[in-house]
C-alpha cells in the first residue's frame, strides 16, 4: 500500500521470511558458525537459542546455503511428537524407507535401517546433521530418545549430529537432573541476544534498500532511537512497528517517520499490557469517567 509512496518496490518490513531481506548482524553470524562448526563436530549436540523473534529462523535459513557438499540434512520444525513419530518423521527425512509390517510399530523397526542407512553415508564419506526447531517442546521422553540416537556410532566418531533449536527454555529443560546425559554431550551452544541500538538502524536501513530506497532514510534518528526502545531491538517486533509506522506516515501525508508516528505505531501494535502507561493517563484513569479517549492512530492528512 505504502510502498510507491516511499519509492519502495515492495513492502521492506513484512514477517515472512523473505531471503532478500536477510539481514546478519555480528551475532547471527556467530551463530551460524556454531552451527557450522558442530556440522564437523563427530556428533553430539548444538544448541542455538534466543527469545521469540530473535532470529533463529533467519540463521536456520542460511544454515543449508552454508553447510559442505558431502552433509545430508533432515528438518523436523514441528517436534510435538511421540518416542514413535519422532523416530518416522526422522527416517522419512532422511529418505530411509521404513519396510512395511503387520503388527504395531516398535522403535526397533525404526532404527535398524536409520542404522543401515547413517553406516552406509559414512562409508561414503559423508555427515549426517538433524535440525530440529522449537526444541523446547518435545517431552523429555523425546529428548532422551534423540539423545540415544547419538548412540549410533562406529569405533571412530559419532554417525548423528543433532542441532536443536529453540527458546531460552530449552536450556532449562537441558539442565534439569534427568537430561544430564543429554547435556553432556553439547559440543556447542550459542544464545541470540536483541538487536543492539546500532544494529537496529542498520537493520531498518538494510531491509529499506533492499525493497529497492532512492531517496534519504524516511526514519530520522530520534524515530530509529524509539524503534529501537520500543521494540527492545527485536527483529520480529522491529518489523512490525516499522511497518505500521511507514503506513501511519503515508496515511498522514508526512514524508517521513517521526518519533510521534512511531509512538501511535506502538499503541496499535504492541498490546497496552506490555508498556506501563504514561504517568497523565494513569492520573485520567483514576479520576474516572470523563478523561478524554485517546487519539486515532492514523494523523489527520493536512489540508
Amino acid at each position: 500500500m505504502y510502498a510507491s509512496y516511499f519509492g519502495l518496490k515492495q513492502e521492506p518490513f513484512s514477517i515472512a521470511p523473505d531471503p532478500r531481506l536477510l539481514f546478519m548482524s555480528e551475532q547471527h553470524r556467530e551463530a551460524l558458525a556454531h552451527l557450522l562448526y558442530g556440522v564437523q563436530g563427530g556428533g553430539g549436540f548444538v544448541l542455538l537459542t534466543g527469545e521469540i523473534g530473535t532470529g533463529k529462523t533467519t540463521v536456520c535459513r542460511s544454515f543449508p546455503e552454508q553447510v559442505p557438499p558431502n552433509v545430508n540434512l533432515a528438518y523436523i520444525f514441528n517436534p510435538k511428537l511421540t518416542v514413535l513419530e519422532l523416530l518416522d518423521t526422522v527416517c522419512h527425512e532422511f529418505g530411509v524407507p521404513v519396510p512395511a509390517r503387520e503388527r504395531a510399530a516398535t522403535v526397533k523397526d525404526y532404527l535398524d535401517p536409520l542404522n543401515a542407512f547413517l553406516l552406509q553415508a559414512h562409508a561414503a564419506g559423508r555427515n549426517n546433521v538433524l535440525v530440529i526447531d522449537e526444541a523446547q517442546n518435545p517431552a523429555p521422553e523425546v529428548l532422551e530418545q534423540l539423545r540415544l540416537l547419538t548412540n549410533l556410532e562406529t569405533s571412530e566418531r559419532k554417525l548423528l549430529q543433532i542441532i536443536l533449536i529453540g527458546q531460552p527454555e530449552l536450556r532449562t529443560m537441558i539442565a534439569q537432573p534427568e537430561l544430564e546425559q543429554l547435556a553432556q554431550r553439547v559440543i556447542a551452544r550459542y544464545h541470540l541476544q536483541a538487536l543492539g541500538e546500532s544494529e537496529t538502524a542498520q537493520y531498518v536501513r538494510h531491509r529499506l534498500e533492499a525493497s529497492g530506497l532512492q531517496r534519504p532514510m524516511p526514519f530520522n534518528r530520534s524515530a530509529l532511537r524509539r524503534v529501537h526502545a520500543v521494540a527492545g531491538g527485536v527483529p520480529r517486533r522491529i518489523n512490525l512497528l516499522c511497518d505500521r509506522a511507514l503506513l501511519g506516515a503515508y496515511a498522514g501525508g508526512q514524508s517521513d517517520v517521526t518519533r510521534a508516528v512511531i509512538d501511535r505505531a506502538a499503541a496499535e501494535v504492541f498490546p497496552r499490557a506490555a508498556r506501563p502507561a504514561p504517568a497523565w493517563r494513569r492520573t485520567a484513569r483514576a479520576s474516572g469517567p470523563g478523561s478524554r479517549p485517546e487519539r486515532a492512530f492514523w494523523p489527520q492528512r493536512r489540508r
